[in-house]
């Protein structure tokens, strides 16, 4: 209303003499005040002026220093010099301000006659103006109305820089991946990790749709005069979303250059049937295209044809050595803790290095910082526990997370006598605390245990632990310059119990420990150019080996294997930039060193014989902390993106890498108890490069997603070993590793539906993984040096989730996986030797297993969804292995009484069902 009073008070003016603009007052003008309305006051006394103004726009506004000016156009400038407000002048001491825009009382020269060119005097911004007969503009009035910016003159500008952060209402929190969308369907903007954003938007009005997962979609109006910061907040949203399982933001898929990650949040996986209804993310992720492992029941994943060891596992910033319970079944992480998971595959940013295949970057939920929150679980074998809670509230928060398994009582249940005495249990807990210090300043500190404790025989138990601590400083210099400070601490370890009451009674172990400082800036130049950098630095100590006697009675003779360290260290460049709207390209450099550290005995061998004790020339002795070898290598991060129009795109990705450490596992599939080992003078870094391209393409408004992608690979000093190799305990481990070359190949495509009563995915990899190991010396040599398929060479790899929501709060779940049986080395002939009759077998991995495939299947009860209740429950009745597929996770050969017997081996031959019963508060 004010605002029209205005217009028709300047209108009125027209035509008659304005002359105060350039009429100065014959005094010194002085004013010291607080505020802008005692300012107003005072220039009103001393200076006799008149000013008309809304109220409500002068509240907040302070004023820090003395002003001091002979003209009021001088003092008006200086004190409204850091507002949204304009003034203007009339009549000599009359003065209206208003907010953000310009009062006018000319136009250019011939601006009605349309047939003449008239140069225009001032290139300004038009005014808005709004009809109240406009239906368009009645719908509008109902959408909240933003203004931002202070009109200039003379001000030529096409567009205006807004930035700014979202977060939510209910809990603080910032919003990550809200999408905000222009009406015609161009997206302006995706937030970050940390709900900040930045956009180019038109001057004048602009209608914005504010989109994410879980929070009630928004649309506002932004009146923009010029350059300025927003923030917003939002509401969660009070009815379940139809989006489930793995739903990354919609436009991602199409418009990101190559390297985005896939992103998994637990909440969307909770639908997915898993063994004995407990929640994974983990799971889901070998779920999708590209990611597998090498059977039911195995620790580690291969990701592209790589090897288990070859992914970076972080959590919290901090690296976590086996992110899994019991043998891979279970996931080591409380899923209830877990925000996001998100996994790089293809090109991996400069940022992350010292692993070949892929990167999983697990982030644990920042508590609620305005109410006290809790959730918990109750399966057959599982129970969880996690509980939120204010510190000081919209500041600060703590997140506790409980788990422990309760499966001894399933053992003894089972009728087979040799599990009678067998027991099985872990347990782990994470605890975070997060402070929004200031606007500037964020700060989050995590700490983490788990341990396994399990025995299948009566003489032997098997322990082992993860640990680690994370500390996460976020810093904001500016609107453009941002920091990032993450220091952590990791330990893993295992022991080996055996103990069967006679003297001989041993305990057997192996630990590392990884101390992890990392510095990352981010520097936006533009809304078109972006900055990536910082520097890296892990230090290990690992202890390979040792053995003690279990008790007093016990006559085994300790021995610890002499301790290794290494420091890994890596300065890293990237830079985002958009050639044009079509064409954006991401480029990065990092050089990484190492240095193998002592305390240390090495040893040289004779270069014209295969490495054993008997070949060994000569032992080298370095002093504590003395340089082992040092050495560095670049790596290079390169990725593109075109698009073809707004809903297709093509993708190009190359990246290499170099891993420095590695572990050690003559299994089929990696297990807890396989040991880590350091690079040195006599076993050389992993180095890998690979290549991939894709089309990625958005149909029916981003209902579906299509995506297919084909990738390369190549791989030197890949680790494996020589026929029936000891590793443990070996005091001359290099004796026993081969290192050679490795390859991988394939295409995956993924089609993805993220709305509707039936949502889910469909992915498919055909992929080859190959190994050659090849030496001058025939102990050496495997399959004649020729090219052999990997442990976990899957030609084909079908995956399909997909969940049906007959109403809000019911919905049926199934997931469905078949797999090619994955390769082994089998028996071909026999021979006889002392009386005794003994397999000979084929070449290494010529044969395999039959195929893998397995149906589970969910159904899945939401409690009411009434606002005023306790708490939120919902139930999961599912069966794991529904087909009831004996299928074979590994089949080994015997000889008993002389004669060679095959066995096969399955972790579920049977259906599995469960009950889970989660609940919210």
């Amino acid at each position: 209303m004010l605002k029209k009073t205005i217009f028709l008070f300047v209108f009125c003016l027209i035509g008659f003499s304005i002359y105060a603009q350039d009429n100065p007052a014959k005094d010194t003008i002085k004013i010291n005040a607080q505020t802008l309305k005692e300012a107003l006051k005072q220039l009103n006394s001393i200076a006799d002026y008149s000013f008309y103004y809304d109220a409500n726009s002068l509240d907040s506004i302070r004023l820090t220093k003395t002003y001091t000016s002979t003209t009021i156009q001088e003092l008006l400038e200086a004190v409204l010099q850091n507002t949204n407000l304009n003034y203007y002048v009339f009549e000599g001491n009359k003065i209206i301000l208003t907010e953000n825009n310009i009062i006018y009382d000319k136009l250019p020269e011939g601006f009605f006659k349309k047939d003449s060119v008239v140069k225009p005097i001032e290139p300004v911004s038009r005014p808005i103006f709004y009809s109240r007969n406009n239906k368009q503009t009645r719908l509008r009035s109902r959408i909240e109305t933003v203004r931002l910016g202070k009109e200039q003159k003379n001000n030529s500008r096409t567009s205006f820089r807004v930035y700014g952060r979202v977060t939510n209402n209910n809990t603080g929190e910032p919003i990550p991946d809200m999408t905000i969308i222009a009406q015609n369907g161009t997206l302006k903007a995706l937030t970050s990790l940390d709900g900040n954003f930045e956009m180019e938007l038109n001057p004048g009005e602009n209608v914005l749709n504010f989109r994410a997962l879980g929070i009630k979609q928004a649309t506002k109006r932004l009146i923009i005069f010029n350059d300025g910061e927003l923030n917003f907040g939002f509401d969660e949203s009070l009815e379940q979303l139809d989006e489930v399982v793995v739903q990354g933001n919609i436009y991602r898929n199409v418009e990101e250059t190559a390297g985005a990650p896939e992103e998994i949040d637990s909440e969307e996986s909770k639908t997915v049937p898993l063994v004995l209804g407990e929640r994974d993310v983990l799971k889901v992720a070998t779920a999708l295209p590209g990611i597998s492992t090498a059977g039911e029941g195995s620790t580690g994943f291969n990701v592209r044809g790589g090897r288990a060891d070859q992914n970076l596992m972080l959590f919290d910033g901090a690296t976590i050595y086996n992110p899994q319970h019991f043998f891979g079944i279970f996931s080591a992480i409380n899923p209830f803790s877990i925000g996001k998971l998100s996994v790089y595959k293809g090109n991996i940013p400069a940022a992350y290095g010292g692993r070949l295949s892929s990167v999983f970057d697990i982030n644990t939920k920042i508590g609620d910082t305005t109410a006290f929150k809790g959730e918990a679980s109750l399966g057959p074998v599982t129970g969880n526990l996690v509980l939120q809670s204010p510190v000081k509230k919209g500041k600060s928060s703590i997140l506790f997370g409980a788990r422990g398994a309760y499966a001894n009582w399933i053992l003894r249940s089972l009728n087979e006598k040799s599990l009678n005495k067998s027991r099985a249990s872990f347990y782990d807990g994470v605890l975070n605390y997060n402070d929004r210090v200031n606007e500037n300043n964020t700060v989050k500190v995590t700490t983490y245990y788990s341990d396994d404790n399990f025995s299948i025989s009566s003489d032997s138990t098997y322990i082992y632990r993860n640990k680690l601590a994370s500390l996460q400083w976020q810093h904001k210099f500016n609107d453009k310059n941002l920091a990032n400070v993450q220091l952590s601490y990791t330990g893993y370890g295992f022991n080996i119990d055996y103990g069967r009451g006679s003297n001989d009674d041993f305990k057997l172990g192996f630990d590392i420990e990884e101390y992890r400082a990392k510095f990352d800036f981010n520097y936006l130049k533009s809304t078109k150019t972006s900055f990536n950098y910082g520097i890296e630095s892990r230090l290990y100590s690992v202890v390979p080996g040792y053995i003690e006697p279990l008790n007093n009675n016990s006559i085994v003779e300790s021995n610890e294997l002499e301790r290794e360290k290494g420091l890994e260290t890596a300065a890293y460049l990237s830079v985002e930039q958009d050639i044009s709207k079509a064409f954006s390209i991401n480029m990065g450099v990092r050089y990484s060193t190492y240095a193998g550290l002592g305390s240390s005995t090495q040893y040289t061998y004779d270069p014209n014989a295969p490495r054993s004790e008997s070949t060994r020339q000569d032992t080298i002795n370095y002093q504590n902390n003395e340089f082992i070898d040092f050495q560095g290598n670049p790596e290079f991060r390169i990725g593109a993106r075109y698009l073809l129009n707004p809903s297709l795109s093509i993708k190009a990705g190359f990246n290499t890498a170099t891993q420095y450490i590695h572990i050690l596992t003559n299994n089929t599939t990696i297990s807890p108890i396989d040991t880590w080992k350091l690079t040195d003078t006599n076993i050389k870094p992993q180095k890998g490069q690979q290549f991939s391209l894709g089309v990625f393409k958005n149909i029916e408004s981003n209902t579906y997603e299509v995506s297919l992608e084909g990738f390369y690979k190549t791989a030197r000093n890949v680790i494996d070993f020589k026929t029936g190799a000891q590793l443990l305990l070996n005091e001359n481990i290099e004796t026993e590793i081969l290192q050679g070359d490795g390859k991988s190949y394939g295409v995956e495509f993924l089609i993805r539906k993220n709305l509707g009563k039936l949502n889910g995915w469909l992915g498919y990899t055909y992929s080859r993984s190959f190994l050659k190991l090849d030496s001058e010396f025939e102990e050496e040599r495997v399959n004649n040096g020729e090219f052999f398929a990997s442990n976990f060479d899957k030609p084909h790899d079908v995956s399909l989730v997909a969940n049906y929501k007959f109403t809000k709060r019911y919905s049926l779940s199934a997931n469905f996986v078949y797999q090619t049986g994955r390769p082994v080395t089998v028996p071909v002939g026999n021979f006889n030797f002392n009386d005794a009759q003994y397999a000979a077998y084929s070449d290494r991995n010529s044969l395999r297993i039959p195929d893998f495939y397995r149906l589970d299947l969910g159904f899945n009860i939401e409690g009411n969804h009434k606002l005023n209740k306790v708490g939120h429950s919902f139930w999961t009745i599912s069966v794991y292995n529904a087909l009831g597929r004996n299928n074979p996770y590994s089949v080994f050969y015997v000889t008993e009484s002389g004669r060679i017997k095959a066995y096969k081996s399955s972790i579920f031959s049977i259906p599995v069902p469960s009950i889970t019963y989660n609940f919210k508060f």
